[in-house]
């Protein structure tokens, strides 16, 4: 399984593990499950990553962590996109999980179980990202990690996950396994990026809504599992990021979201670059898009989710 050696290897030497109890010790990785992952058998082949670390065929789901040197006593899960098909780890997960690393931050950098390769149902990847925070949130302590300030920052359909996780943490989408299922799956404040949310037309046209809910949902099926329609007072504080010109997922995801958070009177942000197009990550250097992680550090420290700088 070179596949899967290869992608616990890439992060072994970021982070010590000396002091780490047991379940996290194993190339700094923690498995979401206790055993089988639910809604099996799922994959029939070895996790597959490609040269570029894109993640696909995952059978054991997974965190990934990145333990600062300093850290300042925060955590965020970080999920990258891929449509739902794989999972971007290489572009946007891992140098944005390195990124928060710098700042201070525990990333915990989620690798997902993704709805089309051989599980029972295709809501799998919503019952990990839950799953992952409970784990992060009821295991904050042994981390060095403020339980009440642990936020989740998506890519593209990885902020469809993440979007899911906050608006919607109670949803019930799994038999509890062990304790850490009676702890809140809410995050405590949220970062999209790029983000597909809606599944809802005329903005349905994308490669997430067809992996989750097929070629034609029902109307209730995509409000069900679009983001906006769950935003509720009670939805945590959200950073919004996207180009104008994204060709992949219509800006329009960003404005109902920020529209939705507004009408709910839920702090949020929302910062729109005229260029960039989809699937920049943390944003190449010089180019406009590469403003949002200072931004979304400013906007996290006001709110008092990180500290100031």
């Amino acid at each position: 399984m070179p596949g899967r050696r290869l992608l616990l290897k890439s992060v072994g030497g970021l982070v010590a593990t000396a002091g780490l109890p047991a379940w996290a010790q194993e190339g700094d990785t923690i498995p979401l499950w206790p055993g089988t992952p639910p809604d099996g058998p799922g994959p029939a082949g070895p996790e597959k990553v490609s040269a570029k670390g894109s993640v696909t065929q995952v059978l054991q789901p997974r965190l990934r962590v990145y333990r600062p040197a300093q850290p300042i006593g925060r955590a965020m899960l970080v999920v990258a996109g891929g449509g739902y098909a794989h999972i971007e780890c290489g572009h946007e997960s891992t140098p944005a999980a390195r990124w928060l690393q710098t700042q201070g931050v525990v990333a915990f950098e989620l690798v997902y179980r993704l709805p089309g390769e051989g599980w029972a149902q295709p809501l799998v990847p919503l019952q990990d990202g839950q799953r992952a925070m409970r784990l992060i949130r009821a295991r904050a302590a042994q981390f060095g990690v403020d339980a009440a300030r642990i936020g989740v920052l998506g890519f593209s359909a990885g902020a469809h996950l993440a979007g899911m996780t906050a608006a919607a943490p109670d949803a019930g989408r799994y038999t509890p396994v062990d304790a850490a299922d009676a702890v809140s799956a809410r995050p405590d404040f949220a970062a999209l990026v790029y983000p597909v949310l809606t599944m809802l037309p005329p903005f349905d046209h994308t490669h997430a809504r067809r992996e989750l809910l097929g070629a034609r949902p029902t109307a209730a099926q995509g409000a069900a599992l679009s983001v906006e329609t769950l935003v509720t007072p009670a939805t945590p504080p959200t950073f919004l990021a996207q180009a104008v010109d994204d060709p992949v997922s219509p800006v329009d995801n960003s404005l109902r979201m920020f529209a939705a958070l507004r009408q709910a009177r839920v702090p949020a942000a929302l910062h729109l670059f005229t260029a960039g197009q989809h699937g920049w990550g943390l944003g190449p250097p010089g180019s406009e898009v590469a403003a949002w992680p200072g931004l979304f550090k400013t906007w996290a420290a006001q709110g008092g989710w990180l500290p100031p700088a």
